[in-house]
């Protein structure tokens, strides 16, 4: 396969931070990987796999981006961004019904003049299919891309990401904590990091293959993609979804607070605050121990929406 050079989508490298205060809180040393702040539309770690997948769509002289996701998907609010960057038109697929009033995420969906089609639906396969049926509508010269981007193009950014952060640290982490939403970014890590250190995907989705086969298996795909040895780093999964996705946790909630009152970090409700939920039940139960990466992947904007005025 040939690989189109990534477009200039993200602002890399992303800083490192030191938590001290989390630190003192977890007994666990906690460095922030501020993927939060890659910049295209707020940030958030879509922006390093978009910059693969869209050069793709460009080299291939398409025009049109569609993926999905749920209704404050950060996906779809940076798929819609990249497009705009990029003079593309886009059409995003979400979860469910249209809400009486936009906002978050679907407030910036709108104004870089995304295409919404909200699917009625909750499925993952069926939100797959429409993804489908709408490229076909469209034609050639679509470009559709599955939930999340979690592809081995996509999750090669993250081999890439591992590169760099080990470039920004003296040593090796013990741990990275990311979260697991379609297992891309959990992926690629793993592709790109030494079998020394271990990842713990927390999962905050409902994936139609569990993510201890879907890692794994991406993993080894990006790996071959990027001409690396096939990964020996342990695929970690942790379940904090909740009754459903995007479900508010006490967990979730209570992280969310302890990360904004002990380091003014902000976290969102889906993704981030559950990774981070799953960060202090590990090292309350000392399952991590050493120096732990927390990879903050974004999705502030969630806090926005109507649903989580109560955070």
């Amino acid at each position: 396969m040939t690989i189109a050079a990534p477009l200039p989508l993200a602002m890399i490298p992303t800083p490192v931070h030191e938590a001290p205060r989390l630190s003192q809180a977890l007994g666990v040393r906690v460095l922030i990987k501020r993927d939060d702040q890659t910049g295209l539309a707020l940030g958030g770690n879509k922006a390093r796999k978009l910059a693969y997948l869209v050069a793709d769509a460009v080299a291939k002289g398409c025009d049109t981006l569609i993926t999905a996701g749920g209704s404050q998907s950060n996906f779809a609010r940076m798929t819609a961004a990249a497009a705009a960057r990029s003079g593309m038109a886009c059409h995003l697929v979400l979860t469910g019904d249209a809400p009486p009033r936009f906002s978050g995420n679907l407030v910036l969906d709108r104004l870089f003049g995304a295409t919404i089609h909200f699917s009625g639906t909750y499925h993952w396969t069926e939100l797959e299919a429409r993804i489908a049926a709408i490229a076909e509508e469209v034609g050639p010269r679509a470009y559709p891309m599955p939930i999340g981007g979690a592809t081995p193009l996509g999750a090669l950014a993250y081999a890439h990401a591992a590169d760099e952060l080990l470039g920004q640290l003296p040593e090796p982490p013990d741990w990275i904590v990311v979260a697991d939403g379609t297992g891309g970014t959990h992926a690629g890590l793993l592709a790109g990091l030494p079998a020394s250190v271990k990842v713990l995907g927390v999962d905050v989705s409902y994936p139609p293959v569990p993510l201890v086969e879907s890692v794994p298996a991406l993993a080894a795909e990006t790996a071959k993609l990027a001409g690396r040895s096939a990964p020996r780093g342990e695929t970690i999964v942790a379940d904090h979804v909740g009754p459903f996705y995007a479900a508010v946790t006490e967990e979730c909630r209570a992280a969310v607070r302890l990360a904004a009152r002990s380091e003014g970090l902000v976290l969102d409700p889906v993704y981030t605050g559950k990774a981070m939920a799953g960060l202090i039940a590990a090292a309350r139960a000392g399952r991590v121990r050493g120096t732990v990466v927390f990879w903050h992947t974004g999705g502030a904007v969630a806090l926005f929406a109507d649903e989580y005025a109560d955070f």
